[in-house]
């Protein structure tokens, strides 16, 4: 299962109210990785807020693409998070992609005075959200939209994107997974909450939905929060079990490292599999 996509390396850094966020991610737009991931769990006192921590990290780098891996749905009211978005990439001339989530800490959302929902509704809220995020992106006027988590009463979408910003779920169960072959445009698990077999299961549910609604799952990004895996390992991820992106480490000496040495070799190794299976 290769959907033969480019192999992307990025770095999921944590949003710890420290210099370190700032550190981590100048580094990697210097060392060459591809992408930022921050993961979003406001109510977690050590922690800045992602979206603030995107803006500034936006500011002092470059090249890198950035996205919250996952934006918190139930504290981010959509059509504020489709303006911070535009906004946003935007201003890092874009380089961003929007990352979204269900939820699942309920006692964290609720003690920020966040809806508590039933895992139903957290993911029939998702795809309103999405329906939402995109009438917000589309340049129309006077849009409404009636569902039961959100509405807009006559909203005028605006200012446009810098370029069209890319819908990431992170997901595990079938019908979230069927959302994203039918409306989004990437997937975002976590290697440890899913194995091997889990990524192909997901894999096939998602491109299953995605046929169905006469989409091309080979323009579906597989996105993997990885941690630390050896090379071997991410070449087999990519040509066995379809994924095409890494968040790895976050230090920054191991980044140098990753970059010098196994990032390279990854490639190489995929980029030769991929010939054999031509001929």
């Amino acid at each position: 299962m290769d959907y033969g996509q480019p192999v992307r390396f990025g770095v999921f850094v944590t949003p710890v109210a420290t210099e370190d966020p700032m550190r981590q991610a100048i580094a990697a737009d210097e060392l060459g990785f591809d992408v930022i991931g921050i993961q979003d769990h406001p109510y977690q006192r050590r922690f800045f807020d992602t979206w603030t921590l995107l803006t500034a990290i936006a500011m002092r780098t470059a090249r890198i693409s950035l996205f919250p891996d996952v934006a918190n749905v139930p504290l981010r009211p959509p059509a504020m998070l489709a303006k911070a978005a535009a906004t946003l990439d935007i201003l890092s001339d874009g380089r961003l992609e929007l990352g979204l989530g269900a939820g699942g800490f309920w006692k964290g959302i609720e003690a920020y005075d966040g809806p508590v929902r039933t895992p139903g509704e957290s993911v029939s809220a998702v795809e309103e959200a999405i329906q939402v995020i995109r009438l917000l992106w589309s340049g129309q006027h006077g849009i409404r939209f009636e569902g039961k988590f959100y509405r807009l009463a006559g909203a005028h979408s605006g200012p446009m994107p810098k370029h069209p910003i890319g819908i990431w779920l992170g997901a595990y169960k079938p019908r979230m997974l069927s959302i994203i072959g039918r409306l989004g445009d990437g997937w975002v698990p976590s290697y440890g909450y899913v194995k091997e077999a889990d990524l192909l299961e997901g894999n096939r549910r998602i491109d299953e939905a995605a046929i169905a609604a006469g989409r091309d799952p080979r323009s579906i990004r597989r996105v993997l929060n990885a941690g630390q895996v050896d090379a071997p390992t991410l070449v087999s991820l990519v040509v066995d079990y379809g994924m095409d992106t890494f968040l790895v480490t976050d230090d920054p000496d191991e980044m140098r490292s990753f970059m010098s040495d196994v990032a390279p070799r990854v490639r190489e190794e995929v980029e030769t599999r991929r010939s054999r299976s031509t001929h």
